[in-house]
């Protein structure tokens, strides 16, 4: 079974993909913030991460820095609010396979992590 780190401050969108994901038959971790997110990488070894670019304390782009830095064939997917170009430019240069603009199409992320997990 393959493993999707989730990692949102917003606890519904954390529940959502979540509950989306699970009846996928994918197993979920979330994580909150970076540290959090850092640690639950290093204990679950996840297959995918899906993270928010914007994220109290460690942003998007320094965790996907440093989950690059560690595991540099994990593939992430960022999820950002709409109009921020520059961050979505940044995080494309630094490894992000995909990025999705909130508020997202639920069956569109769904489609495009299956892809990515199931060639």
């Amino acid at each position: 079974m393959k493993t999707i780190l989730i990692v949102d401050d917003q606890p519904g969108i954390r529940l959502l993909l979540a509950e989306v994901f699970k009846k996928e038959g994918y197993h979920t971790v979330l994580a909150s913030n970076g540290i959090e997110a850092l640690r639950k990488t290093d204990e679950t070894a996840p297959d995918a991460v899906l993270l928010d670019m914007k994220i109290p304390g460690m942003n998007g782009i320094e965790i996907l820095k440093r989950l690059k830095a560690e595991k540099p064939d994990l593939p992430i997917m960022m999820m950002t609010a709409y109009g921020e170009l520059d961050l979505i430019e940044e995080s494309v240069s630094l490894g992000a396979v995909r990025y999705f603009t909130k508020p997202f199409d639920i069956f569109e992320v769904r489609d495009a992590v299956i892809q990515l997990l199931n060639p």
